[in-house]
């Protein structure tokens, strides 16, 4: 009887025995889920997922810059108040019709400026022939004249970044509308002033249908 109760106490014992390894087992698993769960949110799945997602919706959303817009600008009062345009020309510069002036006005870029160009062509009222042609570089928050041609006829445009010229010839008995030919000269901005790249020359056909025509 003895012996059955010392069995007894001694199997109460192992059992509690064994109890405590199982709940420590159990505690230390918990235990590395939890820093296996913590260090896989740190470094992983926070890091790599809504890090780089942040990153791309960052990129995303931020503003494209948009190019300088350049206002439109009164181009007849611009060629009217600079002292560089002759006074024939501004004589030239009159309505034709009601409030309508003679002027082409092109905006681009020609000197690399944080505003955009601006050429200006003035015509005659009759025959539209380019009596002036003027270009302005803004500076210091006013427009500057920056280069002109005032020999007609002359016409100025913008041609992929730079300024082309073209000046009509006229041989001796040749009407107006009626040129034998025509000069075309293509300027580029450099060192704060524009230099002549190109020149050609093309001579007028008045054999078909009594026009001019460049021959070819």
């Amino acid at each position: 009887m003895h012996g059955g109760l010392t069995g007894t106490g001694q199997t109460t014992q192992d059992r509690g025995n064994l109890q405590a390894a199982f709940t420590a087992v159990a505690v230390l698993a918990a235990l590395g889920l939890c820093a296996s769960g913590c260090a896989t949110g740190g470094t992983g799945a926070r890091d790599e997922g809504p890090a780089h997602a942040d990153s791309v919706a960052g990129a995303a959303a931020a503003p494209t810059p948009s190019p300088a817009q350049t206002a439109r600008v009164n181009a007849i009062k611009l060629v009217k108040d600079d002292p560089a345009v002759s006074a024939e020309v501004k004589r030239e510069l009159k309505p034709c019709v009601a409030d309508e002036f003679p002027v082409d006005v092109s905006y681009g870029e020609l000197t690399g400026g944080t505003a955009d160009d601006i050429v200006v062509n003035v015509l005659t009222c009759g025959d539209a022939v380019g009596v002036g042609s003027y270009v302005y570089r803004r500076q210091g928050g006013r427009y500057e004249n920056v280069f002109q041609a005032e020999e007609p006829p002359v016409y100025a445009e913008i041609d992929r970044g730079d300024l082309v010229v073209t000046k009509q010839v006229y041989e001796k008995g040749d009407p107006v509308s009626s040129p034998s030919g025509e000069n075309v000269i293509t300027y580029r901005w450099s060192a704060g002033r524009f230099t002549e790249e190109y020149r050609t020359h093309n001579d007028y056909s008045n054999a078909v249908g009594g026009g001019s025509s460049p021959s070819k």
